[in-house]
């Protein structure tokens, strides 16, 4: 029973009242491992014999800071986001002058991907295995999943490519949308039958669009942002309505995150209706952890779904103030009540391989300030 607020409550189904964004930091022997398979050193399946060790480590550890689902913490991938896009049928990895974003103080490898051919989801893409390596770990333990949301590969292809000229078959946008949805689908209905029933699609579009800069920059290369903002809420609703019964989809809706840094800033205001009010997703998770994200007023447009209140930053290694978080959460129940309201950091802890500026003690104690935070707020 809740401490604090009379009416709250435990949580068993995802997203948790303590919860997490996904990705934690590479330990140091899946980093050495992959630089000696960088440079030839061990083979491929010397790293997977890490990769896998490292993953059920990481795994134990999650367990035992109380966490309901565990993640494998992204280990199996360089970006949190072109992995798996580059990975689709029809799409391919290219090498630019700059990433398509400029960071705050930080540059990322300079890559991107691009849109050759018909898109598909097979059997051949890489993260089938990498859900197989954290089930294999997880046990009987629920698992949770990360994947780039389906509008991301039109952001990154196409939005913030200048260059951007679509191929013959996606003249048509809507066939193009269809393309990215039925891939979707079929992701999600393999993971399914591997047994995932907590999936979280990552994206950063909806960041940008909640940033003046940006919707004026994409407006002037002639992009309308309520089409576009319509079009992706149209296409994630397809996926979510082709759903099992059991499985959970949310939504993280991210500012950038490289090198404990970001690349937009704005409130959630100009996407509250559209997004919060129209996307059939199971929760969001939104970074709060900052004046970047505004206050928590566009909450008002939220319908029946969960919130995760990103509270907790995950770009240092400061630890914050129990009773301050306790107070926000108290101060985002004018809007919505205690039970659709849970906890987690702003942000995963390591959105490419390079990681956020913190230490593996400060991100595990900052696991166990939301866990104990959850606790005195709902219960558990």
């Amino acid at each position: 029973m809740s401490k604090l607020f009379a009416t709250a409550t435990v949580r068993h189904q995802a997203p948790y009242r303590n919860d997490v964004v996904g990705s934690f930091l590479r330990t140091q022997a899946l980093m050495t491992a992959k630089e000696k398979l960088n440079a030839g050193t061990i083979s491929s399946d010397d790293y997977q014999v890490i990769l896998k060790q490292e993953i059920s480590k990481l795994v134990e550890k999650q367990k035992q800071h109380g966490l309901n689902a565990v993640s494998d913490g992204e280990f199996s991938r360089v970006w949190w986001h072109l992995d798996f896009l580059a990975d689709l049928e029809g799409v391919q990895w290219v090498e630019t002058e700059n990433f398509s974003v400029q960071f705050k103080d930080a540059k990322p490898k300079s890559h991107s991907v691009t849109i050759t051919d018909k898109i598909d989801f097979s059997d051949k893409h890489s993260f089938i295995n990498a859900y197989q390596l954290l089930a294999d770990a997880a046990g009987e333990t629920p698992t949770k999943f990360t994947i780039p949301s389906p509008s991301m590969l039109h952001l990154v292809a196409c939005v913030r490519d200048p260059n951007h000229q679509p191929i013959d078959r996606y003249q048509d946008e809507a066939v193009l949308y269809r393309d990215i949805g039925d891939a979707y689908i079929k992701a999600m209905q393999k993971f399914y039958a591997m047994g995932l029933r907590n999936l979280q699609l990552d994206d950063t579009s909806w960041g940008q669009f909640c940033a003046v800069d940006k919707r004026a920059e994409f407006a002037a290369r002639g992009w309308d942002f309520d089409k576009l903002a319509k079009d992706y809420v149209a296409m994630i609703n397809r996926i979510v309505d082709a759903k099992p019964a059991d499985m959970t989809i949310t939504m993280h809706i991210c500012r950038g995150n490289f090198r404990s840094t970001w690349f937009s800033e704005g409130s959630y205001a100009p996407v509250a209706e559209v997004l919060f009010g129209s996307c059939r997703v199971d929760g969001f998770f939104l970074e709060y952890d900052s004046d970047r994200a505004g206050d928590f007023e566009p909450l008002k447009h939220i319908k029946d779904q969960q919130v995760v209140l990103g509270l907790i930053t995950s770009k240092t290694g400061e630890l914050e103030d129990k009773n301050e978080i306790i107070a926000r959460i108290q101060e985002a129940t004018q809007y919505m009540d205690i039970n659709q309201l849970c906890l987690s950091p702003q942000c995963g802890f390591a959105s490419t391989e390079e990681g956020n500026i913190l230490t593996e003690e400060a991100q595990w104690a900052k696991v166990a300030l939301i866990r104990e935070i959850a606790d005195e707020v709902w219960g558990a």
